[in-house]
């Protein structure tokens, strides 16, 4: 199955995640936007089952979110950011999450888009993913991350250059 398959039939099994969109709507801005297609391919290769999510973005925004239930697992043991990955002198990652992304045209999600998609399930019930940090946090040498547990979403804070083998980042690319 090629990935535009496989994106509709993901599509077409969870309607809920995005009610107010036709299949054709995606498709076309798909085949319309190379740098968009590459990037979906990018995040469905690593592990993430991107799907089309309504973020609480403006109406007419469509976003490729990672709806994978646990963390992508072709992006795990990674500290957040470049900055972080330098920081570290022995037992480095082998890449950073905000450089995987940026090379890979997808941003990390937010604390908000992080609550907004667990509203379409439980995601990273066994994982964790970074989230995109406030630069007053970053600043300080922290970084956020998100996982559900109890029942509930929790976002907390950990050192930047710190990585685990059940932390991942879960992204985003916004079809323009």
């Amino acid at each position: 199955m090629n990935i535009v398959e496989t994106l509709r039939t993901r599509f077409e099994v969870n309607l809920h995640r995005h009610p107010d969109v036709r299949w054709s709507v995606v498709e076309k801005a798909l085949a319309k936007q190379r740098r968009l297609a590459t990037a979906v391919q990018w995040m469905e290769d690593t592990g993430g089952e991107p799907d089309v999510v309504a973020l609480g973005l403006r109406p007419t925004t469509l976003a490729f979110v990672d709806c994978s239930p646990e963390s992508p697992a072709g992006r795990r043991s990674l500290c957040y950011d470049d900055d972080a990955l330098n920081e570290r002198k022995e037992n480095k990652p082998v890449a950073s999450a905000v450089g995987l992304a940026t090379s890979s045209g997808i941003v990390l999600l937010n604390e908000q888009d992080y609550l907004e998609l667990q509203k379409f399930g439980s995601f990273d019930c066994k994982t964790s993913s970074w989230l995109a940090t406030p630069t007053d946090v970053r600043q300080r040498g922290g970084a956020l991350f998100g996982d559900h547990r109890f029942g509930r979403t929790f976002v907390y804070h950990n050192g930047a250059q710190s990585y685990y083998a059940a932390r991942g980042f879960r992204a985003k690319v916004c079809i323009e």
